[in-house]
């Protein structure tokens, strides 16, 4: 997968969480929080915009365990194209070449 393609479905769960109905937020803040925490897991330190875009395109499916631990009452919350790419999007600020929204190229 491209960094651009997965770039666009991120920024499409970004959006999603943001655009969420109101009483639905603070459960998915959480559930797309402890994507977060997963991923810093298991990407440990240092990573590239394209090594998460290659770890994203490995699959997802993890995400959706986490989800369901998180709220298991909650199945809206299980929704990995928002709270897994909200999450995958945010994290993405984390790359060691990402920066003000985008990112950035090494000579």
């Amino acid at each position: 997968m491209t960094f651009e393609s997965a770039l666009a479905q991120w920024e499409d769960g970004l959006r999603r969480l943001a655009e969420a109905p109101p009483e639905e937020q603070r459960m998915l803040e959480r559930v797309t929080q402890a994507i977060e925490a997963e991923l810093r897991r298991r990407l440990g330190g240092r990573f590239t915009a394209q090594e998460l875009a290659d770890f994203y395109d490995e699959g997802t499916g993890w995400t959706t365990d986490i989800a369901i631990a998180v709220a298991p009452e909650d199945p809206y919350a299980w929704d990995v194209r928002t709270v897994a790419d909200a999450a995958f999007g945010r994290y993405l600020r984390q790359a060691t070449d990402y920066a003000g929204g985008r990112r950035l190229r090494f000579e």
